[in-house]
């Protein structure tokens, strides 16, 4: 029997009673474990449903274990609400800004927002399938819905009963940080978990937090005609690269947010029917009313009430699982993978180290996830995406660098689709054309990222991308500017793929 709990998704309609159905179906009677499992995977995110399918197609009995809802972040509160949600703040930038190619501009209305969630929710409805609970059950695993809790090295428990494994993973992802500010709680906020929730535009959202959520999300709702302020602490993706982040903070400024950098929260509280936020910028005190606050903060592991002390599994409540490189914890039998562990905390991410769990847990593997050559992108307008290592880590590993810089606005196919706002920047070790990384800002940066990944990942050096053609890739820079694999890198830039 499931745990008996029922989960709330609000709103309350059709596209939501589907997507439960798929992935917190309230009928669901778990199976009866049968003997011993090779792998159990507690948690149904991506780096959970790929470790579980991936060992049944291989022939292996596995179980997935899930509290809450199968398809995790990704699914529910991440990479597809927020990517529907995107989308059509994307087009109605365009529509705004229709007069740049000489067509009639339009506004969306207020009435226009419910209808953009409700896009979202039957996106996310249709999609739920691929993670369903009846999905993986046909595909061969055993799909159990409950709290797990390890009662010892190779046994878990879930709603009253007791299984038994060879190897078990640890996928139970993370959640939104919610920071300990005065009166946040008292006065109510949100985070990417609710804010997909929601069915009127706010007239004004005060987001807390430059990270990829709060800008991906803050940029959406002010295109989609909220007023919008966005308060950070230091600088807008402060991972990232500076230029990067600077230019993203005009054009912030030029799309009409709000943008208070440098500003740190002193306190929340409710002003009869608004919320107000107190901040200090530059020692003096401000006062920020609106209707939402959205949170974003950063992340949390979910370590808490799993038993892991049972299991032998060494943790930290801010880090997450402690793993090594071949995602092992301190029980050998036992791993983890996905955003309860890695400081990468991507879907993409996830996947790739389930895959890596499955190599080393079921055939004595040796995959190192430091071997991995991971890429992400922030889905701005434009994207920010990034590969590799920065400059600044090169240099401080030792390594002596080249860098090569590419402005979009010299590129004649983004200057006329208007996307001239942006570049292409990539470090290569000193002396050679071997590309130790790339940033990339445009409009399209996540998928121009992929030659840059690729290229690293086979050994290709700047050199040889710039000998591939490209459809209408006409630039003032020549091909013969970039380095040969043989020589020091020359002093002109390569061209970005168009």
């Amino acid at each position: 029997m499931t745990d008996s709990w029922k989960f709330d998704v609000l709103p309350a309609d059709e596209h939501n009673q589907r997507l439960l159905d798929n992935v917190h179906p309230a009928d669901w009677k778990n199976p009866v474990p049968d003997g011993k499992y090779n792998l159990v995977a507690i948690g149904a995110g991506t780096a959970g449903l790929i470790s579980a399918i991936g060992t049944a197609g291989l022939g292996g009995k596995v179980a997935l274990i899930e509290r809450h809802l199968m398809g995790g972040d990704c699914l529910n509160v991440g990479c597809v609400p927020s990517k529907a949600l995107i989308r059509p703040a994307r087009l109605a930038a365009e529509m705004r800004n229709a007069a740049r190619f000489g067509l009639t501009g339009a506004e969306v209305e207020a009435t226009d927002f419910p209808r953009v969630m409700e896009r979202l929710r039957r996106i996310r409805a249709d999609i739920s399938g691929n993670d369903s609970a009846k999905r993986y059950t046909e595909k061969g695993v055993d799909v159990f819905i409950g709290e797990a809790r390890f009662t010892g090295r190779d046994t878990v428990e879930v709603g009253g009963q007791e299984i038994r494994f060879k190897k078990a993973v640890i996928t139970t992802g993370a959640r939104a940080l919610h920071p300990d500010i005065q009166g946040l709680e008292a006065t109510g906020f949100m985070t990417n978990e609710t804010i997909f929730s929601l069915t009127e535009r706010p007239e004004h959202l005060v987001v807390i937090g430059g990270g990829p959520i709060g800008c991906e999300l803050a940029q959406a709702f002010r295109r989609l005609g909220s007023h919008v302020t966005i308060i950070e602490r230091s600088r807008f993706l402060s991972r990232e690269d500076p230029e990067a982040s600077a230019l993203l903070a005009k054009v912030f400024e030029r799309e009409g947010l709000e943008v208070l950098l440098h500003s740190t929260v002193k306190e929340v509280r409710r002003s009869g029917d608004k919320k107000q936020v107190v901040i200090e910028q530059d020692g003096i005190e401000k006062i920020i009313e609106g209707d939402e606050i959205l949170v974003g903060m950063g992340r949390v592991p979910n370590v808490g009430n799993l038993g892991l002390e049972a299991a032998g599994v060494e943790f930290d409540t801010r880090k997450g699982i402690q793993v090594d490189d071949n995602l092992r914890t301190a029980n050998p039998n036992t791993f983890a993978a996905g955003d309860c562990c890695m400081q990468h905390k991507f879907t993409h991410a996830a996947d790739a180290a389930a895959q890596i769990v499955i190599q080393n847990a079921l055939f004595g593997g040796k995959k190192k996830l430091s071997a991995l050559n991971m890429p992400w992108c922030t889905y701005t307008h434009p994207e920010i995406a990034h590969v590799g290592m920065y400059a600044h880590e090169a240099t401080g590993k030792g390594i002596e660098i080249d860098s090569y810089k590419f402005e979009m606005a010299e590129n004649d196919r983004a200057i006329a689709e208007g996307e001239a706002e942006g570049f292409v920047k990539v470090t290569v070790k000193k002396g050679t054309d071997k590309i130790l990384g790339a940033t990339i800002v445009a409009a399209h940066a996540g998928e121009m990222i992929n030659e840059i990944s690729v290229a690293m990942a086979a050994g290709m050096g700047l050199g040889k991308i710039g000998g591939v053609i490209h459809p209408y890739r006409r630039s003032p820079k020549p091909l013969s500017a970039l380095p040969a694999s043989t020589t020091r890198p020359a002093s002109r830039p390569p061209s970005p793929s168009s």
